[in-house]
């Protein structure tokens, strides 16, 4: 396992400020209580769960052209159809990928293809996983020419945690599947919009792991 560029620093400063908490007590709160040794106890538990939280785990990749393989880790809970106005500026099947804060949060490009559309957009906070998130939360919106002439737009969305959307994506760039897109802290969503002629191979409340699971077939 490896950890995050995009945590070393929050890492570093939040192990830091937990050491110098834990010095202090050591040195200034004389004998402990049942108390001294609970709040200990929880700092060291959210250093661990800052760590995990930017982890980027040994996997065995999916390589597989004919499919969309998965941009992120977490639960399938929408597969809809919808208009998406943006850049397919069509009817399209969503596909949505919430992610909670101890899902791995490395996104990834699901097939190879040219970046043609990289757009931020400002919004709200709303907990990721309501459906209205998608279009009112803040977002960057990746849109990608595939090798087959058909295009699908993935959208990083965040959620009433995640206030930084990291996103690699530039226009002009030819990417590869399972390449690194970006990164979303603290808890978020991904959303797919897919031609209709795509099968889709997951169903809602599915998990899935980013560069492992199959999400549709490209035709």
């Amino acid at each position: 396992m490896k950890i995050h560029r995009e945590g070393k620093k929050i890492i570093f400063i939040t192990v830091g400020a937990i050491s110098v908490v834990l010095l202090l007590m050591l040195l200034f709160c004389g004998q402990w209580n049942v108390f001294h040794y609970l709040f200990a106890c929880a700092l060291i538990v959210f250093g661990l769960m800052v760590v995990s939280f930017f982890r980027i785990p040994r996997r065995i990749f999916t390589d597989s052209p004919k499919e969309l393989i998965s941009p992120a880790d977490g639960t399938i809970v929408a597969i809809e159809q919808v208009y998406e106005k943006t850049y397919l500026k069509a009817d399209c099947m969503q596909v949505s990928i919430f992610m909670s804060a101890a899902d791995v949060h490395v996104n990834r490009y699901p097939c190879d293809g040219l970046v043609e559309h990289v757009k931020f957009r400002r919004g709200n906070y709303f907990v990721a996983s309501y459906p209205k998130s998608s279009d009112l939360n803040e977002r960057t919106e990746i849109g990608m020419l595939l090798d087959n002439g058909k295009r699908i737009l993935i959208r990083q969305v965040a959620g009433v945690m995640a206030r930084r959307i990291v996103c690699y994506s530039k226009e002009g760039e030819r990417v590869k599947q399972n390449q690194e897109l970006g990164f979303i802290r603290f808890g978020s969503r991904v959303d797919l919009f897919l031609p209709l002629d795509f099968p889709i191979s997951v169903a809602l409340q599915d998990k899935v792991k980013n560069a492992i699971s199959p999400i549709a077939e490209i035709v």
